[in-house]
């Protein structure tokens, strides 16, 4: 059986623990973050000589939950739509499988609830359905899922540096580095499109694993159709944020919310305490509005995780029957 007709090898046995440095340093990232928010809050409470707890209970009472809502849940839905447009267009592209868009929807909202703990893990799930429904090879799988991580990291960041430039004036001194990096990703970027084309001529071991499968076949125009079907929902983003931050009392434009929500959304998408640090960054980027921001920071990440797994559990019955039903797991005609 060769590596293509395989599936992926289960480990023989309990996966390796990390480090105990490597156990311990996101736990302390976390509560490092955690005490910043708690200092800033507390001092922001006492300049109003207030406690902790009326303060914040103040702040959540001002704000219009219904307009709130109004703006969330639609943004959520449109997410949503466009993050299985994603998913799907790389899975056609690359996976041999001829699905509908319909057929998507319902394992992709079912992975939000995985995605709680871990986005790759709800990527996981995907492909552990298109290996299992559609015969698609779980390491082919496993190549379009990173195909997409890697877009993504290159959608964000070319939106990063165009609110960077748009709004460099009212930006933290520390957002001057987004055009070094966005130069460094280029060149990075050129140098791997030539290793995957085969245009340099060390690692093809490397390049014929069959997890790196995308990259091989892809396109240029491919890895630029992701960046635009992603857009959308970047720059409602910006829309929702912004009106949903004047909600709790804070004054921001659209192309300043552009420079500020690319680097604060990548900083959401990675694993592990990160997302901490991303919620901290609100509090960072508005000073004088301590509260308002550490509040508005939690309720829209928290809001977002959690209607997204909701729309999943909406999608869960029949992708848990598709998944494990015998009757299901049969091929269907096309």
């Amino acid at each position: 059986m060769t590596e293509t007709e395989a599936a992926p090898e289960l480990p023989a046995g309990p996966p390796k623990k990390g480090g105990l440095a490597q156990r311990v340093l996101p736990w302390l990232i976390a509560l490092a973050c955690f005490g910043y928010l708690y200092t800033r809050i507390s001092g922001a409470a006492a300049r109003e000589q207030m406690g902790l707890v009326p303060y914040l209970a103040g702040i959540f009472g001002d704000v219009s939950w219904g307009s709130w809502l109004a703006l969330m849940i639609p943004y959520s839905f449109l997410f949503f739509l466009i993050d299985t447009l994603v998913i799907w267009s790389v899975v056609r592209w690359f996976n041999d499988a001829k699905l509908r868009y319909l057929d998507i929807l319902p394992i992709r909202g079912s992975s939000y609830i995985l995605s709680i703990l871990n986005e790759q893990v709800g990527k996981g799930a995907m492909a552990l359905y298109l290996n299992r429904r559609h015969d698609v090879p779980g390491w082919e799988v496993g190549s379009s899922m990173i195909f997409v991580m890697f877009c993504e990291f290159y959608y964000l960041l070319m939106w990063a540096t165009i609110g960077y430039f748009l709004r460099r004036d009212s930006l933290p001194p520390e957002f001057a580095a987004i055009p070094g990096v966005a130069i460094a990703a280029l060149v990075f970027l050129a140098v791997f499109l030539m290793f995957f084309s085969g245009r340099l001529s060390f690692g093809e071991e490397l390049r014929k694993r069959q997890l790196f499968k995308s990259f091989r076949e892809a396109k240029l125009w491919q890895y630029g159709a992701v960046v635009v079907l992603r857009s959308p929902a970047l720059l409602s983003a910006v829309v929702i944020y912004t009106l949903a931050l004047r909600l709790f009392g804070v004054e921001v434009g659209f192309g300043e919310m552009l420079g500020y929500l690319p680097v604060i959304f990548f900083g959401a998408a990675t694993p592990g305490p990160m997302r901490t640090v991303a919620i901290t960054l609100w509090v960072v980027l508005f000073p004088g509005h301590e509260g308002q921001m550490a509040a508005f920071g939690f309720v829209q990440h928290n809001f977002f995780i959690f209607f997204n797994a909701a729309i999943g559990v909406i999608f869960l019955r029949r992708a848990n029957r598709e998944l494990f039903d015998g009757e299901a797991l049969e091929r269907q005609p096309t």
